[in-house]
Parts: C-alpha cells; sequence; structure tokens
C-alpha cells in the first residue's frame, strides 16, 4: 500500500482531478510488452502474406546483381553502381514493411492510455542526478517487479522456442541434404513459423502487463482521506467563503427586489408580517407578476417604499400569506390565485379612477384550501432566514 513520506497511508482512489494533472505532466499507463506483442504479430503477419514475395525479390535483387561481366569486376565506379543500385531496390521493396513497423510502432502505446503529449518530462530534475534516488530506484519494488517480468518473458520465450525446434528437429536437419533454392525457401519457411510461435507467446505476457501497468499506475496516484479533504475544499470552497457569497448574493437580490417596488400596483399586506408587490398592465402582460415579497423587516420596508410612492396598501392576509408561500419573485402569480388578485386589482383600479369601489370582503377571497397557509411570526423569522 502506497505511503506518503510522513507514513501516511494512501487508500483513496484518486480523483478525477488527480488522474487529469498526473495526464497533464505525462504520467499516463503504458505498456513495453503490448507495443513488442503488436510489433512481432504485425510483423509476423505481414511476413506470411508477403513474405514468399519479399524472398523471391531478394532472390531476384541477388541474382542479378552478383552476376559480373569482365568490364564491372575491373571497373570499380560500375561495380560501386551495381551494389547501389542493389541497394536501392532492396529498401524500395522492404519499404511497405518498414513503413508498417512505423504506423504499428507510433500506433500500438496509444492502445493504453491514449494520445498524450507533455514537455513535462523533458524538464531537466536535479533529484535524478542523486545519486542515492538512483539506487533507490534500481531497488525499488517497481524495478523488482520488472526483473521479474524479464526473467519470465526470457524462459516463456525460451521455452517456446525450445519445443519449436524439438518439434522441427528432423525438418532442420534435413535442410542440409536439400537442394540450395529448395533449402533457401525451406529456412525462410521454418525462420516464419518460428517467429510467428514466439509472436504468439507474447500474448501471455502483454496479458499480464497490460492490467500490471494500470494497477500500477492508479496505485501510485493514490491519496490520502487528507488530500481528498483538502482537494475537495480547494475545489468547492470554505463554508465561510461560500455563506458569506450567499449572503451577498441574498443582499444583492433584495436590492434589486427593492428597487422595483415603486413599479407596483398594489402591495398585499397581512398586514404586518408579510408584503407582497404586484404589477399588472392590460396592454403587455398576461397575467400579474410578483415584483417584490417579504416577510417582517423585509415587509415593513415593502410598506414604506409603497407608502412613499402612493402605493395603495391592501390588507389581505389570506391573500398575502397564499401568494408568499407559493409565488415566487419576477414570475405570473398561480393560475389558482388569478380571481382573487383580479378582484383586489379591480377594487385599486377603482380607486385610482376616483370612482366608489364596491365592497370587498379581503378575508373571503376564492383561494384554494391547498394554498390557505397559517401565518406565525416564527415561520416567517424561518422563511426570511432562508431566502
Amino acid at each position: 500500500m502506497a505511503e506518503n513520506e510522513d507514513g501516511t497511508e494512501k487508500t483513496e482512489d484518486p480523483s478525477d482531478k488527480k488522474l487529469r494533472e498526473a495526464r497533464e505532466k505525462g504520467q499516463v499507463p503504458r505498456s513495453k510488452e503490448l507495443s513488442t506483442l503488436m510489433m512481432t504479430l504485425s510483423a509476423a503477419i505481414f511476413l506470411y502474406f508477403f513474405g514468399h514475395y519479399m524472398v523471391a525479390q531478394f532472390e531476384e535483387i541477388m541474382t542479378k546483381g552478383l552476376q559480373l561481366d569482365r568490364a564491372h569486376a575491373y571497373d570499380i565506379g560500375m561495380l560501386t553502381n551495381r551494389v547501389l543500385g542493389m541497394l536501392l531496390e532492396s529498401i524500395y521493396m522492404s519499404l511497405p514493411f518498414l513503413t508498417l513497423m512505423v504506423v504499428v510502432a507510433v500506433v500500438s502505446p496509444l492502445l493504453l492510455g491514449g494520445w498524450n503529449f507533455s514537455t513535462h518530462p523533458l524538464m531537466p530534475k536535479l533529484s535524478k542526478l542523486n545519486p542515492v534516488s538512483g539506487i533507490k530506484r534500481m531497488f525499488s519494488k517497481t524495478a523488482l517487479v520488472e526483473l521479474i517480468k524479464a526473467i519470465l518473458k526470457f524462459v516463456l520465450i525460451a521455452a517456446v522456442a525450445a519445443y519449436f525446434l524439438w518439434h522441427t528437429y528432423h525438418e532442420v536437419v534435413s535442410i542440409g541434404l536439400e537442394p540450395l533454392k529448395m533449402a533457401m525457401a525451406h529456412s525462410a519457411k521454418l525462420v516464419l513459423e518460428a517467429f510467428i510461435f514466439v509472436s504468439l507467446s507474447l500474448i501471455v505476457i502483454a496479458a499480464i502487463d497490460v492490467p500490471f501497468q494500470v494497477y500500477q499506475h492508479i496505485s501510485q496516484l493514490k491519496m490520502t482521506k487528507q488530500e481528498v479533504k483538502d482537494e475537495h475544499k480547494q475545489q468547492e470552497g470554505s463554508p465561510e467563503v461560500k455563506g458569506r457569497i450567499r449572503q451577498l448574493q441574498r443582499e444583492m437580490s433584495q436590492q434589486r427586489m427593492m428597487q422595483r417596488v415603486p413599479e407596483a400596483d398594489v402591495v398585499i399586506t397581512n398586514p404586518t408580517h408579510f408584503a407582497v408587490a404586484l404589477k399588472y398592465d392590460a396592454d403587455g402582460m398576461q397575467e400579474p407578476i410578483v415584483l417584490a415579497m417579504g416577510a417582517d423587516f423585509m415587509a415593513a420596508q415593502i410598506r414604506t417604499l409603497a407608502t412613499d410612492n402612493n402605493i395603495p396598501l391592501v390588507e389581505a392576509p389570506p391573500l398575502a400569506r397564499a401568494l408568499y408561500y407559493n409565488a415566487d419573485v419576477d414570475k405570473p402569480i398561480p393560475y389558482e390565485l388569478f380571481k382573487a388578485v383580479a378582484a383586489v386589482l379591480a377594487y385599486v383600479y377603482q380607486l385610482k379612477d376616483g370612482r366608489v369601489p364596491q365592497e370587498l370582503d379581503f378575508e373571503t377571497l376564492p383561494i384554494p384550501d391547498g394554498m390557505k397557509t397559517e401565518s406565525s411570526s416564527e415561520s416567517s423569522e424561518q422563511e426570511l432566514t432562508e431566502q
């Protein structure tokens, strides 16, 4: 189990932030055995399908290149041109195979860890020049695992090669009795088969190494419980800071809300505990909108602003409570309260027009039973605190 320098155990899986930072530093799981497997297997498959063609081409190049006449034998310039021509033809003929190897060498590391580019590993580190640190790395757990892995790989490949030689012993011995051309073709066939067998044996090594590299990568990035807490605190912020931010947001919201009170057409009150400012424009609105509302101290402020701006105050306790608990600021009133609010607005418009309004009992307005909420100073204070 991984530990810090102070001996604290790292028991927690790395967070997404930790994994992302490690990736930015170039720390991603990689398996050399997987890359080796992909390259040898690709080479074996290519040679299995196109090897006979390459052997035939090499044979043709060698046959033509080594058939020298007297002029080439005694002219160093012509001989040099002949050798260079053979070399270029060999390179051209091998180009598809070499291209495949380059592509596989580039792509195979991406199978584990994906594409990642980072300049961080290129930065010089003085710790790498420390001989003590170098000795520690030589005798570390990782070095021991790599040594064991190398020994097992050698044993496995040697065992596969030995089995192949034992199984094809009679064929290998009989090659010396065959004609030259037949012996060369037979030898190429045996070499290709041995190459395929060895490539297949690397599947076992890669199947062990890939999960180990992933496990080792995660183990190196494990975190202590305190590191997890510190990271969470760093991302989310301290409770004090978040509380202060919420308080400032509430204050700004309340300030904006209070600035809209002078635009209201009516303020419905409890009369002392609640106050709700409403606005309705028959030409531009489909339903009345709540401009501001508050309880206790804020309700008093709303009433004061309404009085200063000659906005009618209507004492309708049931409606004030229903609006306070069921409506939202800057949003239309609930559909269920349309009739009650419409009656109040009609009453206010009659007053503004100088007419004698019809009598209206504000205690018996049509309010659904589910929206009738009993008021109390305790609940008011609680709602004010939550705002």
